[in-house]
């Protein structure tokens, strides 16, 4: 017979044993649904595609050729690639090129579905790896799409389409909506957009849906307009600026009628090699450049030491509605509104518009 002790100590064990026993088994189960599930809905998922691909499911509009079965697409759509040509390929500096994509004429998308601001996904075929990029100026009565694109050591598509050469294939899909400005006329008495590097191609775009179509003489006092623009652009130096055909028609609008446009140009140093036509700042955007795009005048040093965040309905109490679109390196995106959030979400305010009181219903990441 087992002293007290050990009598204790064993039957205190077993109900201990017993239960986790019992919770082990618990958990196994709800894993093993779980995986159940999980595999159910990814087969599910699959056989739908197959069953039911964009072409014939009815929550994708895809305009197909009856003469082909129906399978075939005659515009672009985001649902399926579609080959297109490259035309021509010109190095705008040692790592951006800027590139010309013929589409086919009967793949040529409705002006109803490609409204600024949008862009396409362009896959490497080499590694079936896709990328988004934003044509310049839309798609011409030509088919033409004209890309800003820059190499970087680790990107793929970059890279890919740097080596490509005119008259080779390039599959497209697209058109797919960014940010679409049509759906907020006049709501907005500024726009305010900052960019850096290539990320300058989604706000050409909208510029030249807006004012440059509307304008293409550069002709001085365009039509009244409500909304005002506003482009701070940041390159690392004078010779990594964007080429004439993208600045040239800006800085024509921005010195005809400043009442339309402002442009204000950034490079990290000046490029004593490199002459530049342009009005160059030197240095990054900061919180001093963001006030004074926005007119801010503080009249005393206790304003300047007073801190002060601006109204989300009108900014420093003038009641001016104004919208801050960023596009960039994720770096300079950090800096100026904050990072993203998972999987790309807006995420919170933050950087400098952050700390100048600006909220997401005032700030958007492209």
């Amino acid at each position: 017979m087992l002293p007290r002790r050990f009598l204790s100590s064993t039957t205190t064990s077993l109900p201990k044993s017993s239960a986790t026993t019992k919770a082990k088994n618990a958990t196994l189960r709800v894993l093993q649904s779980r995986y159940l599930f999980a595999g159910l809905a990814v087969w599910t998922s699959i056989g739908a595609y197959y069953l039911f691909p964009p072409s014939k499911n009815p929550y994708y509009s895809v305009t197909t050729d009856p003469s082909s079965g129906g399978d075939t697409p005659t515009t672009l759509v985001p649902t399926r690639w579609s080959p297109v040509s490259l035309i021509a390929s010109e190095e705008t500096s040692k790592d951006t090129r800027l590139l010309t994509l013929s589409i086919p004429r009967h793949l040529i998308p409705t002006p109803s579905s490609a409204r600024a601001i949008w862009s396409i996904y362009i896959k490497d075929d080499d590694i079936q790896v896709e990328r988004p990029y934003t044509p310049l100026e839309g798609i011409d009565e030509e088919g033409n799409i004209k890309l800003w694109v820059k190499k970087y050591p680790k990107g793929e598509v970059g890279r890919w389409l740097h080596s490509k050469k005119p008259g080779e294939r390039i599959e497209i899909r697209g058109p797919l909506q960014t940010w679409l400005h049509e759906q907020h006329p006049d709501e907005w008495d500024e726009i305010i957009m900052i960019s850096g590097g290539t990320g300058i191609t989604p706000f050409y775009q909208l510029l030249n849906e807006e004012l440059i179509k509307s304008n293409p003489s550069g002709d001085a006092k365009l039509t009244p307009f409500k909304t005002r623009f506003t482009l701070l652009h940041a390159s690392r130096s004078a010779g990594d600026l964007p080429p004439p055909a993208i600045l040239g028609p800006l800085v024509s609008i921005a010195q005809n009628d400043p009442s339309r446009l402002r442009l204000k140009l950034f490079v990290d140093e000046k490029d004593s090699s490199t002459g530049s036509p342009y009005d160059l700042n030197i240095g990054r955007i900061d919180s001093k450049a963001v006030e004074n795009a926005l007119e801010i005048r503080r009249s005393s040093v206790w304003d300047k030491l007073a801190w002060r965040k601006f109204d989300p309905k009108g900014v420093a109490g003038e009641g001016r509605k104004v919208l801050f679109l960023v596009c960039g390196p994720d770096p300079m995106i950090s800096a100026i509104a904050g990072p993203w959030g998972r999987n790309y979400s807006q995420g919170s305010v933050g950087g400098v518009l952050g700390q100048l009181g600006f909220g997401s219903d005032q700030v958007r990441k492209l």
